[in-house]
């Protein structure tokens, strides 16, 4: 699909000036420090645009890399390589932005045993890829989809009368591998909830202090998640309240692309029509 978008009926510039006998060499780079996510995926763009074109891989998933590293090279026919350049880089680019701005938030709350997860606040359409790429910068996987786990949010809650009546009618009938989770606005709320059954707490937009006195009275009874106005500025503060779990929708919804780039290498004019 984003190749058919990009190319369309086909690259009318390098068709003008470039010979379809023409080959060479393109490096793909990095132009900023960054985790390395996607590399496979950018491959089977200039795969998919030419089978002949030969990719060579250089750094590994996950691997932390400077500015100007080298990341792949790709090898072959000129004017498949420039029609898989943008798409390529929007792939890699986004994938290891992804990967780059999770690893910034594990990064922040390291030693406190907390871990850093993402939401279903994904690109449509991109689920799987942005999930890898968080997995990839170190954080961990929340559910997939709709089928995965229970999650009863505000809205549930409301409609179902309450949190304990929510819970209750959840478990009631629920297959026993899925996980329940309902968001808790209060004390008393959790409090309710841990009694009717639920195995995680999502304590949203809570302050500080307000998680760490759910943590304190809870004691370990259930696992608690914060989530909501978490920040790099603050997500260690937050790690720090006796919470086991933060997800933040901001790791697919706001990481910055990743500076990359594709340059020719050794060409001569003799490529030119």
């Amino acid at each position: 699909m984003a190749i058919a978008e990009d190319v369309r009926a086909g690259d009318v510039t390098s068709q003008l000036v470039l010979s379809a006998e023409a080959r060479g060499r393109a490096v793909v780079e990095s132009r900023q420090s960054l985790v390395v996510c996607g590399l496979e995926v950018a491959a089977a763009v200039f795969r998919e645009l030419d089978a002949s074109l030969a990719v060579t891989i250089r750094c590994a998933e996950g691997e932390r890399v400077a500015p100007g590293t080298r990341l792949a090279a790709v090898d072959g026919r000129l004017r498949a390589i420039l029609a898989a350049e943008r798409t390529a880089l929007n792939f890699l680019g986004r994938l290891c932005g992804v990967a780059t701005w999770t690893a910034r938030f594990v990064e922040a709350v390291a030693g406190t045993g907390v871990r850093i997860l993402d939401t279903r606040k994904t690109l449509p359409g991109w689920r799987a890829l942005d999930k890898y790429a968080v997995a990839v910068g170190g954080g961990t996987n929340h559910r997939h989809a709709l089928d995965d786990a229970i999650l009863l949010k505000d809205n549930h809650v409301a409609a179902a009368g309450g949190v304990a009546l929510a819970v209750k009618a959840a478990r009631a009938g629920a297959a026993p591998h899925l996980e329940l989770q309902v968001e808790v606005e209060s004390l008393a709320d959790a409090e309710a909830a841990v009694e009717a059954g639920a195995d995680v707490l999502l304590l949203d937009n809570r302050t500080p202090e307000e998680l760490r006195q759910i943590a304190e009275a809870l004691q370990g009874a259930v696992a608690l998640e914060a989530t909501g106005g978490i920040t790099l500025a603050n997500v260690r503060e937050v790690a720090e309240t006796g919470v086991q779990r933060i997800s933040l929708g901001a790791l697919t919804h706001s990481a910055p692309a990743a500076d990359v780039a594709l340059e020719l290498e050794g060409l001569a004019g003799a490529v030119l029509l």
